[in-house]
């Protein structure tokens, strides 16, 4: 069944406003550390543990989690697990005890674990397989707006009223966005969706994208991890201008994602070495010219236009590439996301003592350009895409 613009138009946002929400709680401690240690009664660290062991849990959970869910209507699914990320921030306001908070942290984790299986299987389906790019595009646009504004708001916000009242301002509109995709979304078999199989699979190419998400992750964490450190020590950018600096970073991040969905759908493996190759130009000026402040802002900002479009990239080609059901190939593809945030800043973390905070994006730049090389070795792909067995070839989800 066709359904009405209108209807897929809002069904995008509403989509698009999950990411956001999501990324937003995901982030939120890393800006009140400080007030939740001291309410809590424990430490700085204790509260970093509530950011790096989500992002475990994403990492580990996404494939399993997608597997159990795959027949389930996406209707369910979606409503399920903003539903489950209400009920859990909402307990998070209550909690008194940081196990509680801890636990309630894990269960967010597992909702967005499954919420990034079907996001984007689900939005691309409203919609025709021309305008996958463009509907990536809008949901990459909310899900960076989270980290250029959400989560800065959010902190201001926290500041001003105590940390609480930010994951209760989440739970709310996680609440609202679980009816309205409850009210639109038609409860349909995920299998009937065009989107639901890889138009070309191929396993090799398939690998080499989750290769490509897990190596540029890590080489744009492990540099980017400790930003504020080289700012600070390597540039010398006074401390009140740092949040400038990283509200540059975001903003061309913004730019880089519009630019991105509009060019995916034409030319998906040109926007994708474009990025990476981008990537490791901007890591490297940073390595080399850190007494340049004109070379720092525009790396900077080179860089924050660069990486999201990556992850864009690779997402698209869980759509061509997947060997089976897309959404467990978006679960890998999320999970290598995750692994790469957590090897990056583990990378990072190690070259410091000894070398100093420059070496570690010299060290991304590297690893970054590992992605650019094996990208370069894979032949371009000839032949127009088919459908994938088992999946219908016209519609929208009934």
């Amino acid at each position: 069944m066709t359904l009405p613009f209108g209807r897929r138009a809002g069904l995008l946002v509403a989509i698009a406003m999950s990411a956001f929400v999501f990324n937003v709680t995901e982030s939120l401690p890393i800006g009140l550390l400080q007030p939740m240690a001291a309410d809590l009664g424990t430490s700085l660290t204790a509260i970093g543990l509530l950011v790096s062991a989500y992002g475990v849990a994403v990492a580990v959970l996404s494939l399993p989690l997608a597997h159990w869910i795959r027949a389930w209507p996406r209707r369910w699914v979606l409503t399920g697990v903003l539903g489950a990320l209400a009920v859990a921030s909402a307990t998070s306001v209550a909690a008194v005890s940081y196990p509680v908070l801890f636990g309630s942290r894990l269960v967010i984790a597992a909702a967005q674990a499954l919420f990034w299986a079907v996001m984007t299987t689900t939005a691309a389906g409203l919609f025709p397989p021309s305008s996958r790019g463009r509907v990536m595009g809008v949901l990459s646009t909310f899900a960076t707006l989270a980290i250029v504004l959400g989560v800065p708001a959010g902190t201001w916000l926290g500041q001003q009223t105590g940390w609480r009242v930010p994951f209760a301002l989440a739970g709310a509109v996680a609440l609202v966005v679980a009816g309205l995709i409850a009210a639109l979304l038609p409860t349909s078999r995920p299998e009937d969706s065009h989107a639901a199989y890889g138009t070309t699979p191929d396993r090799r190419r398939f690998a080499i994208a989750l290769a490509t998400t897990t190596l540029t992750v890590t080489g744009l964490f492990t540099g980017y991890t400790y930003v504020t450190e080289y700012l600070h020590n390597a540039a010398g950018i006074a401390p009140d201008s740092v949040g400038v600096m990283l509200f540059v970073y975001g903003l061309a991040g913004l730019g880089g994602v519009t630019l991105a969905g509009q060019l995916l759908d034409g030319r998906p493996r040109g926007v994708l070495l474009t990025a990476v190759g981008l990537q490791a130009v901007a890591m490297t000026a940073l390595y080399a010219y850190p007494w340049q402040i004109v070379v720092v802002v525009c790396a900077l900002a080179l860089l924050g236009a660069s990486g999201p479009p990556v992850f864009m990239a690779t997402q698209a080609r869980m759509l061509q590439f997947s060997p089976g059901r897309t959404e467990i190939g978006f679960a890998a593809n999320s999970g290598a996301f995750n692994v790469g945030i957590a090897s990056g800043a583990l990378l990072g973390g190690a070259l410091l003592p000894g070398a100093g905070v420059r070496i570690a994006f010299l060290a991304g730049a590297v690893v970054t350009a590992a992605a650019l090389a094996l990208l370069l070795a894979e032949p371009a792909r000839r032949g127009r895409p088919h459908p994938a067995p088992g999946r219908t070839r016209h519609g929208l989800p009934a």
